[in-house]
């Protein structure tokens, strides 16, 4: 059987601080292909989940494993080269370069994953490409990122998470500013290219509705426990 791309077993983590933080997941697993919609409310530790499969903080007690690494084995810098090359994260907020050109957003990845440029043989044409299939205009590769629509950065982010395929796709709510219509002819381009990229898919939402686009719902209240309490 082979191993699924992200896998969590027994993992720990307190965030000290006034109000004392920690949250416990016991199982969780996204199968080579799959794609998840991660359900919880606001302050259910999504975000804090989040940055534990990214590696951005690392579990206290526990494995969580990408492509079979267990995060906890790597380095600071390494962590941030194996989050580079292996997953693809579509921030809420898009996070992209302002004054930088829709290409440059989009080949970002690459100038910290080696492997991942590999896989690309031809940036400018592979960007032009996802462009193309996320329903972006011609032409828009030279426009700065601060001048397009929100729907367009929102499709840029995408395709800046795709490009290079790597094996996971990590969503953090990319459809919460969009009505239920754009909604749906998003993840519809989303899922296209995620299936062309052969990735994986891990999105995070408070929307239920989201639920039917997805081979699996997860509920963070059937697999993260969360404790707050005052120091």
């Amino acid at each position: 059987m082979t191993a699924p791309v992200l896998s969590l077993s027994g993992v720990r983590y307190a965030w000290p601080g006034r109000t004392a933080f920690s949250i416990e997941v016991e199982a969780l697993s996204v199968a080579h292909g799959e794609t998840v919609l991660l359900l919880g409310e606001s302050g259910s530790g999504k975000s804090t989940l989040l940055s534990l499969i990214c590696g951005t903080v690392l579990a206290d007690q526990g494995v969580v494993a990408v492509d079979g690494q267990d995060l906890s084995q790597l380095s600071s810098s390494a962590r941030d080269r194996f989050r580079a090359e292996w997953i693809g994260v579509i921030f809420q907020q898009f996070n992209l370069l302002p004054f930088g050109t829709v290409q440059d957003n989009i080949a970002l990845p690459l100038r910290f994953a080696p492997t991942r440029r590999d896989r690309v043989l031809d940036v400018a044409g592979e960007a032009a490409r996802l462009c193309s299939a996320l329903g972006l205009p011609g032409g828009i590769l030279t426009e700065k990122a601060a001048r397009l629509s929100v729907g367009q950065q929102q499709r840029v982010a995408v395709a800046r998470a795709l490009i290079g395929e790597p094996s996971l796709i990590v969503a953090d709510e990319p459809t919460s500013a969009l009505d239920a219509g754009s909604q749906t002819a998003f993840l519809d381009l989303m899922f296209q290219q995620i299936t062309a990229c052969r990735a994986s898919l891990l999105m995070v939402s408070h929307d239920p509705a989201l639920g039917q686009y997805f081979d699996r719902v997860v509920r963070m209240e059937d697999v993260a426990r969360v404790e707050r309490r005052m120091t």
